[in-house]
């Protein structure tokens, strides 16, 4: 795969599993170009215990730029963020941001979703009455104000909220409804954040036998003109590169024949 980039990686600054610098030589062992580092952003309405606090930050800055230096003529290192929409932290001398969601704010109060099958059965049955296309709006709904939170490089995992869907099947995503507010939101991100992710992370963890997003918002997202890019979301260095290759055929199914990649130039249009 020409010009092979991931720019969702969590390492154990956050909930990864692997050192940033074991992930690095991985990277470079699978044949990536280039890679970054997009750690959690610091949360202070959440009591995740992986995610980083404002001093850790700034050593997990330090330490990136420092194997910047360290692996400068071997492959291409930026240090990103993926900001919670929700968190309240300076961004400034990062390379590239990741815009997500992970939490919803139900009644003023901030709670998370994004846990495993049985907390998020739990979470649709206590704020949604069991209702998943309720959930599914306002998980959409939501990520729509991404813009209003920062400027944003990349769309996170657009239909992150369906992680468990495929096996617990709590909303059918193929219908007019479902899929009309997943639209809305693509437009109400158009103009405003340029690229989205084709993200494998689901599938590296047993969750989806597909990407995020599905291919009814990867077409949307191309008649808007949203350019694309394509991560494994990874968490541990051996999935550094999962399914790219499903991905990459589900984006030409799309219609695209163009990817986007960072450089040291800012970001740049590459075939498929």
């Amino acid at each position: 795969m020409k010009n092979k980039q991931n720019l969702h990686i969590h390492s154990t600054y956050a909930d990864g599993k692997d050192q940033p610098e074991a992930m690095i030589q991985t990277a470079m062992e699978r044949g990536f170009d280039s890679i970054g580092f997009s750690e959690h952003s610091y949360m202070e309405f959440s009591d995740y215990p992986h995610q980083m606090t404002v001093a850790k930050m700034a050593d997990y800055v330090r330490e990136i730029r420092a194997l910047q230096t360290k692996y400068a003529d071997q492959i291409d290192i930026f240090c990103g963020l993926e900001y919670e929409m929700y968190s309240n932290v300076p961004t400034d001398g990062m390379d590239y941001l990741i815009g997500s969601v992970h939490y919803l704010d139900i009644n003023g109060q901030i709670v998370g979703f994004d846990r495993g099958l049985p907390e998020t059965l739990t979470y649709i049955e206590k704020y949604f009455g069991g209702d998943g296309m309720a959930f599914s709006k306002k998980y959409f709904e939501t990520i729509a104000q991404l813009p209003k939170k920062g400027n944003f490089d990349i769309v996170g995992h657009f239909d992150i909220h369906t992680k468990h869907n495929e096996t617990a099947g709590f909303v059918d995503t193929m219908t007019p409804e479902y899929l009309q507010a997943g639209y809305e939101a693509i437009h109400a991100l158009k103009g405003k954040i340029p690229l989205f992710e084709v993200n494998t992370g689901a599938i590296s963890r047993g969750y989806r036998k597909t990407p995020y997003p599905q291919l009814e918002f990867l077409k949307e997202f191309k008649r808007c003109g949203f350019g694309a890019i394509i991560t494994s979301d990874c968490h541990d260095r051996n999935d550094i590169d999962c399914s790219y290759t499903q991905a990459e055929a589900l984006l030409k199914a799309a219609g695209f024949c163009t990817k986007w990649i960072l450089t040291g130039e800012g970001f740049k249009e590459v075939g498929l």
